[in-house]
């Protein structure tokens, strides 16, 4: 049994502070708003600050929207790094820039302690299921320690290089996934207006070599217009921005990744920062001044006199 630190508690971190309980780890926990009653009741100790945690705890897990909110969770007042000891594994399993990742690692090997970067990819789905794919940068010595707890919170766990280059692996999942979205909703906003069942045509699709995971979760979610995160836009709006900021000091060009951004930047300019990902859709579908699932209007006759 280890003594575990989890900084953290929203969509994602309560259910994989829990699967930590349910492996019978010995869990302490803080976030800005009071612990949920669901881990308490597993034996969740809720901590009243990161400093505490990391004073209680062997191994650290963060877990927060933004790389500012990992930079206070860590080294503002009474944060982990006031609570840190020689030894101790500090793992953020946020998503945020590979460039300051580097330097949060650097300061915490300067307190004596190991540092992890840990993004994670899967959505409220995969944490729920355990079944996240967890993208790691670090020293394989923490790895090594940290993997046991990586397996109950995941299903395919890398370790992908040093520090920093977890959060690139993430980075590089985002694009993957914003595109893949687009392109489902793309292809069933045609479908519904040229007048098909996009829910059929996505059934169809599921079994060709257009299927995909994004076809089956967010093209149902689509489908159904299910688009409370999840994972929500102004999250991969972030993904999205580091990517791009990233692409520019690399002297790249990524312009799919921009066109996606701007998408993503149309939902939120309609108050929809707060819905999931899937809802990128919306854009296109205002655009087209058309709703998947919307009937096609019908031709209007012309009538002549006689």
């Amino acid at each position: 049994m280890s003594k575990v630190g989890f900084i953290g508690l929203g969509i994602m971190g309560t259910p994989m502070a829990g699967h930590l309980i349910s492996g019978g780890h010995k869990l302490y926990v803080h976030d800005i708003k009071p612990a949920p009653a669901t881990l308490l009741e597993k034996g969740a100790v809720a901590c009243a600050s990161g400093k505490e945690v990391a004073q209680k705890a062997d191994i650290i897990i963060t877990m927060v929207p933004d790389t500012p909110h990992v930079e206070a969770a860590l080294f503002g007042k009474n944060g982990v790094g006031d609570g840190l000891s020689p030894g101790k594994i500090v793992v953020d399993m946020s998503s945020i820039s590979p460039i300051e990742t580097k330097k949060f690692a650097i300061r915490v090997n300067q307190l004596g302690c190991d540092y992890l970067d840990a993004p994670v990819s899967g959505g409220d789905v995969g944490a729920k299921a355990a079944a996240l794919t967890i993208m790691v940068g670090g020293p394989e010595a923490a790895f090594n320690k940290v993997k046991p707890l990586f397996d109950l919170m995941g299903k395919n766990i890398t370790l992908v290089g040093g520090n920093g280059d977890g959060q690139t692996c993430k980075v590089a999942n985002q694009i993957i996934v914003a595109l893949n979205i687009e392109a489902v909703a793309e292809a069933l906003l045609f479908a519904s207006k040229a007048g098909a069942d996009p829910a059929k045509v996505r059934q169809a699709l599921m079994g060709g070599f257009a299927s995909s995971r994004i076809l089956e979760v967010h093209g149902e979610r689509m489908v159904k217009r299910t688009f409370d995160p999840g994972f929500r836009i102004e999250l991969h709006q972030k993904d999205l921005n580091l990517a791009l900021q990233g692409a520019r000091v690399l002297g790249l060009s990524l312009p799919n990744t921009a066109t996606a951004q701007e998408l993503f930047n149309a939902c939120a300019a309609h108050g929809g920062s707060g819905w999931d990902h899937s809802a990128l859709v919306r854009a296109l579908e205002l655009m087209a001044g058309h709703e998947i699932g919307q009937k096609k209007a019908q031709p209007r006759r012309s009538q002549t006199a006689g």
